[in-house]
C-alpha cells in the first residue's frame, strides 16, 4: 500500500519567501501563480501518494492583495478539487511605534496560522490520516508540534521544506537530531517552472486569470 503524504504549507512564509527571492532573481516573480498540488507531487518518491495539500493563510486587508490571493487560491482549487484545501487565519491591525518619527502606525499582522498548522499536523497523526507530514515553512514556532509528533507518533515520517530565501536553524537542528535535513526550495527552480499554471484556469462557467501585477 502506498504511503500517504500530506503537505502543510505556511502561506505567509511561502509568499514572502518568493517576494524576497524575486529581488535578486526576477524569474521567481512568475511563481506566484504556481499549481501547489503539482509542485508538491513532484517531491514524492516511489511508493508514495499525495493525500492532500493544505494551504494555511489569511485574507489580506488590502482589497487589491485580497483579489490577487483569491485568484491564486481559487485557481488551485479549481484545478485540484479536494486535493487542495485552504485553512484561514486572519490579519489584524497592530499598533506600533515608528522607530524614526516615534508616531503611532498600523501594521497588519497575521494571526492563527502557526496554531492552525500545529493543530492540523497533530490531528492528522492522531486520526491516522497521513503517513508523512511534509511541512513547508521556516517558522521556528513549529518545532514544538514536530517534537510532539516525533515523541508520540515515531512511526510518522517528517519532511521540512524551507520556502525560498527562508531558513530556520531551530528546524534544521531538530531534523538533524532525527537524522534528516530540510529541503531548500530555492534549489528547486525547475520544479516551480514545471508547476506553473496556465494564465487562465477555467472549467465550465468558472474562470480565474493570473493578476496583471503578477505578469510584470
Amino acid at each position: 500500500m502506498a504511503k500517504r503524504v500530506t503537505f502543510y504549507i505556511d502561506g505567509f512564509n511561502f509568499y514572502f519567501g518568493l517576494k524576497r527571492t524575486r529581488k535578486t532573481d526576477k524569474e521567481w516573480h512568475r511563481f506566484y501563480w504556481t499549481d501547489m498540488v503539482k509542485l508538491c507531487r513532484s517531491f514524492l518518491g516511489e511508493g508514495q501518494e499525495l493525500e492532500k495539500v493544505i494551504y494555511f493563510t489569511a485574507s489580506p486587508l488590502s482589497p487589491q492583495k485580497n483579489s490577487r490571493q483569491s485568484a491564486f487560491l481559487n485557481a488551485n482549487k479549481l484545478l485540484n478539487g479536494d486535493k487542495f484545501e485552504v485553512v484561514r487565519g486572519k490579519y489584524m491591525e497592530k499598533h506600533i511605534t515608528c522607530p524614526y518619527c516615534k508616531g503611532d502606525i498600523l501594521r497588519p499582522e497575521e494571526k492563527k496560522t502557526d496554531v492552525n498548522i500545529s493543530i492540523r499536523m497533530i490531528a492528522d497523526c492522531v486520526l491516522d490520516k497521513t503517513d508523512t507530514v511534509s511541512l513547508v515553512s521556516a517558522d521556528s514556532d513549529l518545532v514544538p508540534p514536530l517534537e510532539f509528533i516525533q515523541t508520540y507518533y515515531p512511526e510518522k515520517h517528517i519532511k521540512v521544506y524551507f520556502p525560498p530565501s527562508n531558513y530556520s536553524n531551530d528546524l534544521k537542528d531538530n531534523l538533524l537530531h532525527h537524522r534528516s535535513k530540510p529541503v531548500l526550495l530555492l534549489r528547486n527552480k525547475r520544479r516551480f517552472f514545471d508547476a506553473l499554471m496556465p494564465d487562465t484556469v477555467s472549467t465550465g462557467e468558472k474562470k480565474y486569470t493570473i493578476p496583471e501585477k503578477w505578469k510584470e
